[in-house]
């Protein structure tokens, strides 16, 4: 492979490991998280229906607090493989930051002949491959976008791949929030 395709496919790898760890660290963070958010929020409101208990959508809140209570036992059914979700996390981040030292290290050579360096790049996507949990929770897409785009230094795989804001915003993201809109306008318009 010459030097401008391998820094192609080194920052082209790079950002699959990189969105791998993040999606990781996304399915960790939701099921860290969100139960207890949830079951804190249910409670003020519980307690703010007992203080009014004659509100006329009682039971339309009791509902709702139904509901967020079944999404909270829905995600509380990874509690068992967390951990594994924050460690297999870890260990992409150090293959990331492997794949990038490789990066700079052909991007900076006069060399013609980069086969070690494919090689070591193989056998670092192999780890990958071989450690990627592909079960993740719902929702840990979105995050890791935001995780990805807004809170880590991808330059270098930005320097080839040159992201657009079309790559940053998931499109179901943008789909979800229009649909979304449009049902809020219908309901206070009816």
């Amino acid at each position: 492979m010459d030097k401008d395709h391998l820094l192609r496919s080194l920052a082209e790898n790079g950002y699959n490991v990189s969105f791998g760890a993040k999606k990781h660290f996304a399915t960790y963070d939701i099921v860290e998280k969100i139960p207890g958010f949830l079951a804190l929020i249910s409670l003020l409101i519980g307690v703010w229906q007992i203080y009014k208990p004659d509100y006329k959508n009682n039971n339309e809140i009791s509902v709702a607090l139904i509901c967020l209570n079944i999404i909270a036992l829905t995600i509380s059914l990874y509690n068992s493989e967390k951990e594994r979700y924050r460690e297999v996390g870890n260990r992409l981040i150090v293959l990331h930051n492997q794949l990038r030292n490789i990066y700079y290290r052909v991007k900076s050579s006069t060399a013609d002949n980069f086969q070690a360096e494919e090689a070591e790049m193989n056998q670092i996507m192999d780890e990958y491959y071989s450690i990627n949990i592909t079960k993740q929770i719902i929702m840990s897409d979105w995050y890791a976008h935001y995780k990805f785009f807004f809170q880590t230094q991808h330059e270098w795989i930005d320097e080839q791949k040159q992201f657009t804001w079309r790559d940053k915003i998931p499109f179901s993201f943008v789909f979800t929030v229009i649909v979304v809109v449009i049902i809020i306008v219908w309901v206070l318009l009816s």
